[in-house]
């Protein structure tokens, strides 16, 4: 089953929402709901889920910024995004950091919100990867920022984010500190090093976090705070992600190694 989280302030539109849907006939399941995207972006960080339903105006965080915060954080979720009518303005930079579809709240059928859910199942399915079955030693290691690009703006943010990878980075930050639009900013650092910035930040970190399992005794929930992640969750979540392995596998392999120095 795909996991859908619900994000809508209004309680009565969130309960209609989910249901006059037969959700698990169309292959998901509603995990969780939210009220807020600030709310939403945590539950998110937390257990991503496979679609997140989305109000666009919502108090302390709206639908927008939601979907630019998680796709900030290298998370993937399809978005679907609730509006109302001349709201458009919204919707076009939903669309642009990367929402699906969009669903006008006062037309919204059932026909519609299910035409809508084959179409996301559809993407999943497509896009579904299998993991490998063989644990990989270690991720790619990040590629050295002097070999990558000698372009000076993106050469500044390789160093920024090599030497400051433990504090709170987006590509927000990055671009203020180059003084540079944010949307260009990403385009260009995809183009330059074949990696979004919060991926290539991910490697960047979860190579930090290899040094501290192998060469420490720390705790793993404070090596994933040392090295910059927000949660205990998303740390493993991540670092699974790129060696196949939790940060406590890969900590227990390694020491079980014999050392090939006293054979």
């Amino acid at each position: 089953m795909w996991k859908v989280l619900l994000v809508e302030d209004e309680v009565f539109v969130r309960e209609s929402v989910r249901e006059i849907i037969a959700w698990e006939e169309l292959g998901f399941t509603v995990s969780g709901e939210a009220g807020n995207g600030a709310e939403a972006l945590e539950m998110i960080r937390q257990d991503a889920p496979d679609l997140v339903i989305s109000d666009i105006v919502m108090p302390e965080m709206d639908g927008v910024e939601l979907l630019r915060r998680t796709r900030e954080e290298g998370i993937d979720s399809r978005f679907v995004m609730l509006t109302c009518m001349n709201d458009f303005e919204n919707v076009r930079q939903a669309m642009e950091y990367g929402a699906s579809n969009y669903i006008l709240k006062l037309s919204m059928s059932v026909n519609s919100l299910r035409d809508t859910l084959r179409k996301i199942s559809g993407e999943l399915e497509k896009n579904r990867k299998v993991e490998p079955d063989i644990p990989q030693e270690s991720p790619p290691p990040p590629p050295a920022h002097e070999e990558i690009t000698r372009h000076p703006e993106i050469q500044k943010i390789l160093h920024y984010l090599h030497e400051h990878y433990a504090e709170d980075i987006t590509v927000k930050s990055m671009s203020q500190y180059v003084m540079m639009a944010e949307n260009y900013v990403s385009t260009l650092f995809k183009k330059k090093t074949g990696h979004t910035l919060i991926h290539y930040l991910h490697r960047v970190r979860v190579d930090q976090a290899i040094r501290l399992l192998t060469g420490s005794d720390l705790p793993v929930y404070e090596i994933g705070n040392r090295v910059g992640f927000v949660s205990d969750n998303y740390f493993i979540k991540i670092f699974k992600r790129l060696t196949a392995q939790t940060p406590s596998q890969y900590r227990h392999n390694q020491r079980e190694k014999p050392d090939t120095l006293s054979l």
